[in-house]
């Protein structure tokens, strides 16, 4: 919208000075005339103001960050995205969270303990804990959290992560339509998730101030009658599926409550002010957080186009973007922005997805030749431009249940050949045309050109690019019956650990496998012992057993582990960079950010 302010048509200062030889110039008020257009008429303004040499100017300190794509949604028990993740670790906090080097440390929870078999879990919360509202955060607000993210009425994404929370499996995956309420609600009350005072008694309400206990009962393996171990839990609930929203504001804003700022009162370092849909989200400090107030506010933007963050980084409207490869070269060469890239390890793996249910990739020997077919090395060289490495399996270098010996389907023109043989096609000509679907950017064209190319010089298939608007394509993804043909998209660690890689993604129960129609009962029995297996070293050679399993049903194209690629302008100091930076470098801990603006232009 234009200023009503159209036209400055002259100014006339009028200014006078009383100077001293014994001190310093006072500053005196200057008095200005305005000639002005205001909506047509001329008007003479006058105002008295300080001399601009006399005024300090004083900037906003706001980290402006541009996160990409606008969030299919930021909702903690429906959420599962990157860039929707990093909307609510602003807003809320878990009962445990990461610190820079990745171990688990207390969030809301000041501490946590197992019984000797680990199959409980008891936290105690932090005392007067606090909203961003001022209002009271107890234990009883957590175990609301943790059951909605269960409720199969809720049907979250990552829902699975619970499972082995004890009752937790048989309620997420009960027949709604044919249980009456009294057999929910039964199902409801076996899941072992109990907010307690001090004195070990059931909480009765949000406003218990000594409701400072939550007792988790554990079952590391739910399809077994005994209780199995669950070891790794008190770092699962770090994750945003246990953010305490609010009961009553969901309530109030129904299925979009989300949308707005009004009902995401939560309890992390920052409050989210406004939400503009792919334009804007604004955050503020949040002065009840336990853990200290941020010193800046954070601004994310929602351009999808690399190309265009960039200029805008350039003309210093943003603080923090992604490097993309297409720019590496530019960033390289440039004096200034050289001294500004952050390029260090990521925690991402990058594939192309069949999709099983659609010919041709209902056959593994398709899916093989087109895993032999694809030239990873160039991929990362003509495209990526080095900003990351080829890799040949799930889980990357630098994590627990990296395998190094991995070398099946490596490019090999000879191997794809004789892998169609096996088809019923017999022939990559006999195939029916291959459509890729990709988050139609102008730089993602270019990079789906180029993959649409390989196959054709390589492997002689017709190919058919369907670009389509980034959240749409993200919606795409998400379910199974509107998954594409073929896909490029990637799993970013939550923690560092195999069963996160493994059990949480690709177990048949979990909705990612369910997602892509994956099931692999063998890997899921070898999963399921790495899940319940208190000796380190031996669980691993479960997981080292089931990712073998996994590329060997080449379910998908490995091609890229990440490096992560960011921008940073001077004046942003204390980033802690790690290697799940996925959504922007520092928000593992935001505290220690601060933005010197006497430093800004």
């Amino acid at each position: 919208m234009r200023s009503k302010l159209l036209v400055f048509v002259s100014v006339l200062i009028l200014a006078s000075m009383v100077l001293s030889a014994c001190q310093p110039a006072a500053a005196t008020p200057e008095t200005i005339i305005q000639t002005v257009v205001v909506e047509g008429e001329v008007k003479e303004v006058v105002v008295t103001a300080t001399p601009a040499a006399q005024q300090p100017e004083t900037k906003p300190a706001v980290l402006r960050v541009n996160l990409g794509s606008w969030p299919d949604i930021i909702d903690p028990q429906k959420s599962s995205f990157v860039n929707e993740i990093a909307h609510l670790k602003l807003i809320y906090e878990g009962l445990t969270k990461l610190d820079g080097q990745l171990n688990t440390v207390p969030g809301a929870a000041e501490k946590w303990e197992y019984n000797e078999d680990a199959t409980e879990l008891t936290f105690t919360l932090r005392k007067g804990l606090k909203y961003s509202d001022g209002t009271l955060l107890n234990a009883k607000r957590f175990e609301y959290s943790i059951l909605r993210n269960i409720d199969p009425a809720t049907a979250g994404e990552y829902a699975a992560i619970t499972d082995n929370i004890a009752g937790a499996v048989a309620w997420r995956e009960a027949d709604v339509a044919n249980l009456s309420e009294e057999e929910l609600q039964a199902l409801k009350d076996g899941v072992e998730v109990k907010a307690l005072d001090l004195n070990g008694n059931p909480c009765t309400d949000y406003e218990q101030e000594d409701c400072l206990i939550l007792k988790v009962g554990l079952d590391g393996d739910p399809a077994t009658p005994e209780r199995e171990p669950a070891p790794f839990m008190h770092t699962v609930l770090s994750l945003w599926v246990t953010y305490p929203a609010k009961e009553e504001l969901i309530a109030e804003g129904g299925d979009i409550w989300w949308t707005s700022s009004k009902y995401h009162i939560g309890n992390g370092p920052f409050i989210v002010k406004s939400l503009e849909p792919f334009v804007r989200g604004y955050f503020v400090p949040n002065p009840n957080y336990w853990a200290g107030v941020p010193t800046y506010d954070i601004e994310f933007s929602y351009i999808t186009d690399s190309a265009v963050a960039f200029e805008a980084y350039k003309n210093n409207e943003f603080d923090i973007v992604p490097l993309a490869a297409e720019d590496l070269a530019v960033v390289q060469q440039d004096p200034v922005l050289s001294k500004e890239a952050q390029i260090y390890p990521g925690s991402c793996t990058f594939a192309f997805y069949m999709n099983q249910d659609k010919p041709p990739f209902d056959e593994k020997p398709v899916r093989e030749a087109f895993a032999y077919g694809t030239n990873r090395e160039a991929w990362v060289t003509d495209i990526l431009q080095g900003l990351g490495s080829p890799t040949l399996t799930w889980i990357p270098k630098g994590f627990p249940g990296y395998d190094p010996n991995e070398t099946r389907y490596g490019f090999d023109l000879e191997k794809a050949k004789e892998a169609i043989a096996r088809s019923s096609y017999g022939s990559f000509e006999n195939l029916p045309p291959i459509k890729l679907t990709f988050a139609g950017t102008a730089r993602n064209r270019t990079r789906f050109e180029w993959l649409a190319a390989q196959w054709s010089q390589n492997l002689g298939v017709k190919v058919e690019l369907d670009p389509v608007e980034p959240t749409a394509y993200t919606a795409l993804t998400k379910n199974r019956e509107t998954l594409p043909q073929v896909f490029y998209l990637g799993w970013c660690a939550d923690y560092p650990d195999p069963q996160n890689w493994l059990s949480v993604y690709w177990m048949s129960t979990s909705e990612f496998a369910r997602r892509y129609g994956f099931s692999n009962p063998e890997m899921d029995a070898l999963m399921k012992k790495g899940d319940t297996t208190l000796d380190p070293q031996e669980r691993l050679t479960y997981y080292d057993q089931a990712q073998k399993l996994l590329v060997d049903t080449a379910a998908v194209i490995f091609m890229v582990n990440n490096v992560n690629s960011y921008l940073v302008k001077p004046w942003v100091k204390g980033i802690v960079f790690t290697p799940q930076d996925a959504g922007w470098p520092g928000d593992v801990d935001p505290l220690s950010i601060t933005i010197d603006t006497s430093m800004i232009p």
